[in-house]
């Protein structure tokens, strides 16, 4: 569901001159968001070292960026609704390549903690407009399309570029990752700037009216609270993933951006078995995608001490929660009503609180002593506690459906 706004929006918008090239500069942008995000993981133990403090405490790194989304994602949303759409995306990536700059030049840990939150301000509203913008420059049979092109910038980044940065990083320091992030935003910025048309923003945006709306619907807030505990599993994990392979596992430093190209793998494989699942059941695939992901994490925990055997897991953990990724944003676009723009935005809200959530008691339970091998069964605990948020979710909706069509049988008989 689209609100009128937006409809008006996307029939008053140019066309660009060069679609395809429009559509790869946003998805450059999502390639940008994506390195910058997922890097500081798989250089974990060098950053930490690189600032003096331990490695569970440099998670808290992760958690930073992931409060930054959630922070950004309303107040941006609300504030940018009006502005020009390509200049607000250049000032977004923009940003992105200034605090990358900061955390590479950062001389302590509580000023890279603060880089880290303000990088992650951009995200969610980067992604809101670019998809917007994106189908207001597509044909109408190809606007789902180009909003999907844009996503997979994302998923090619955990192919390409967090390998790629991770491995810059363990041979040139870890300031050089944050330097070649920032380099790549700079690219998105002039691949904007050179084939995205001056898009207008709206001029009829209520963010008042439609956040006010939003919030004070139940099934919103239980589809976002799904999301950021069941999805925290998967960051629990993700979060120490190089201190995993490498003393759990006990494989060279070197074969960490195999891990985290398996990662990668997974998430574009998970992206693509999601819509064919979304077809079947949006509500049945985020249930079944929780049980799959308690079963892999707890095999996770299990094969970790025997080397490559966990790289297969990896990739599963991965796949399987990118499905639940495509099909909250899905179910939380079903539910928002007319603040769809919104809803898809605050999807990225939800899925960073859980990536505060799993990475803060991942390193939770390494600093009280359980070790790197415990954060699986942390992400298992949280993905069970996320089935039964849905499961809750699920009743009131057959509830709510059911009350609906006694009134509708109601007033028919009458």
């Amino acid at each position: 569901m689209t609100s009128t706004a937006d409809r008006r929006a996307a029939r008053s918008e140019p066309r660009a001159p060069h679609f395809g090239l429009a559509v790869l500069a946003l998805a450059v942008g999502g390639f940008a968001i994506g390195t910058t995000e997922f890097v500081t993981l798989g250089l974990l133990p060098q950053i930490a070292e690189g600032v003096d403090v331990s490695v569970p405490t440099a998670g808290h790194l992760v958690s930073s960026y992931a409060i930054g989304v959630v922070v950004g994602v309303p107040l941006l949303s609300f504030f940018g609704a009006r502005l020009p759409r390509r200049g607000l995306l250049v000032a977004l990536m923009a940003a992105y390549a200034v605090f990358n700059v900061v955390s590479a030049a950062a001389p302590g840990f509580a000023v890279l903690t603060a880089a880290r939150f303000l990088d992650g301000l951009p995200h969610g509203a980067y992604f809101g407009v670019a998809s917007l913008v994106a189908a207001s420059l597509a044909p109408p049979d190809k606007r789902g399309r180009a909003i999907a092109s844009v996503m997979l910038g994302l998923s090619f980044a955990n192919v390409v570029g967090v390998p790629a940065a991770t491995w810059i990083g363990q041979n040139l320091g870890w300031r050089s990752a944050y330097v070649s992030a920032a380099l790549v935003a700079l690219v998105a910025v002039a691949m904007v700037l050179a084939f995205v048309p001056s898009v207008p923003g709206d001029r009829e945006a209520t963010g008042r009216k439609e956040a006010g709306t939003f919030f004070r619907n139940r099934q919103v807030w239980l589809t976002m609270a799904a999301g950021a505990v069941g999805f925290g599993g998967l960051f629990a994990v993700y979060s120490y993933i190089a201190p995993i392979v490498t003393d759990v596992a006990r494989l060279g430093e070197g074969t960490v951006p195999v891990f985290l190209m398996a990662f990668g793998l997974g998430m574009v494989a998970g992206t693509w078995v999601a819509g064919e699942l979304a077809s079947w059941s949006v509500m049945g695939s985020l249930v079944w995608a929780g049980v799959a992901t308690t079963v892999v994490l707890i095999a996770f925990w299990a094969v970790a001490p025997y080397g490559w055997w966990l790289l297969p897991f990896v990739f599963l953990v991965t796949a399987i929660g990118s499905v639940m990724v495509v099909n909250l944003q899905l179910r939380l676009m079903d539910v928002a009503g007319d603040a769809v723009t919104l809803g898809a935005a605050m999807n990225h809200a939800a899925l960073n609180v859980a990536n505060a959530l799993g990475a803060w008691l991942g390193g939770l339970v390494i600093a009280v002593g359980y070790g790197y091998r415990a954060p699986p069964l942390v992400g298992a605990a949280l993905s069970v506690l996320g089935i039964g948020i849905l499961l809750w979710s699920a009743a009131l909706q057959r509830t709510s459906d059911a009350d609906d069509l006694a009134v509708h049988s109601s007033t028919s008989t009458s």
